[in-house]
């Protein structure tokens, strides 16, 4: 992908140079309790991060787009976003993201978050984002509702997570309605 920039942040594909702070991500059990995996190995982040370098562009359906979160001031990854491509037809995809809590309470999730609805409408096209996480995820359902997207669905116990029932919360937004300006997300360049 090409690299994205904003104010504070470059968004771009992920290098092998960016292992440690993946790895710093990854490792954290107090970042993967909402996540299908858990804290991961260095040899576990090695293998993701090799994947994560491949994922660049949309070819197909089914397609991911890994988007490292760098610090422009520092250069330092904080954190792990994504835009997969569901389905050709409906024209959807869902948008996911990780950050590092060591930079939490700074904007820096939703900043980037803007800019990957920006390109997800503007870039590729995409009818509808949606956005899905953990029901206990406070802090996820916090970002996506900053970013403007609209709750359109909470299942109790609708997912399994680590052998155990879960909640999942589900948002979304339409072109048309990030086009109106609906709710808080900005526009960006």
């Amino acid at each position: 992908m090409d690299p994205v920039v904003t104010e504070r942040l470059v968004l771009r594909s992920f290098t092998e140079d960016d292992f440690d702070d993946l790895y710093d991500i990854q490792r954290r059990p107090d970042v993967t309790r909402y996540l299908l995996w858990d804290a991961r190995t260095p040899e576990e982040t090695r293998a993701a991060l090799t994947k994560r370098i491949r994922e660049t562009r949309f070819v197909d359906e089914g397609d991911n787009l890994a988007v490292a979160v760098e610090l422009r001031e520092s250069g330092r990854v904080i954190g792990d976003f994504n835009l997969h491509w569901l389905s050709e037809e409906l024209g959807r995809a869902e948008i996911g993201f990780v950050t590092n809590p060591a930079y939490s309470g700074r904007g820096y999730a939703t900043e980037a978050g803007a800019q990957l609805l920006r390109l997800a409408f503007e870039v590729y096209g995409f009818h509808r984002v949606i956005g899905l996480c953990n029901g206990r995820n406070i802090s996820s359902q916090r970002l996506m509702e900053r970013l403007g997207m609209r709750r359109e669905a909470f299942f109790v116990q609708g997912e399994m997570l680590k052998g155990e029932r879960a909640d999942l919360a589900v948002y979304a937004m339409l072109a048309d309605e990030r086009d109106a300006g609906a709710g808080h997300a900005p526009k960006g360049p």
